[in-house]
């Protein structure tokens, strides 16, 4: 875990900041005021077809205060081996995904991103 987060007290989830698919930084404030559901994802993994729901689900909610935020993990079974490039493209052409996509993290362990460490 990066030192600036053991440091920080993170009180609520939009202390907290994730690297976009893209690779910017973005602060989880920004969508403050909003519901979130944050779901971990892997493109290989049997689950692979809840992108369709939550696709679903943004498209209807979002304009009532819904933003789904996906955060793609690679530490079960290896189920996500692609990088950002790889995994964007997949859940565009796959799925149609239009909600935010983050950069891979780790749920669990030493590493584990602060926003599933909490």
């Amino acid at each position: 875990m990066p030192a600036a987060y053991r440091e920080a007290q993170l009180t609520s989830i939009y202390d907290f900041r994730a690297n976009a698919l893209q690779g910017r930084e973005t602060p989880l404030s920004i969508f403050k005021g909003r519901v979130l559901l944050v779901v971990n994802t892997a493109s290989r993994c049997g689950f692979t077809p809840q992108y369709e729901g939550l696709e679903t689900l943004h498209g209807k909610y979002r304009d009532r205060g819904l933003s789904v935020l996906g955060f793609p993990c690679n530490q079960f079974g290896r189920q996500e081996p692609g990088d950002a490039e790889e995994i964007g493209q997949f859940c565009r052409s796959n799925y149609g995904v239009s909600f935010p996509m983050f950069q891979k993290i780790d749920v669990n362990g030493d590493d584990a991103h602060p926003l599933y460490n909490t």
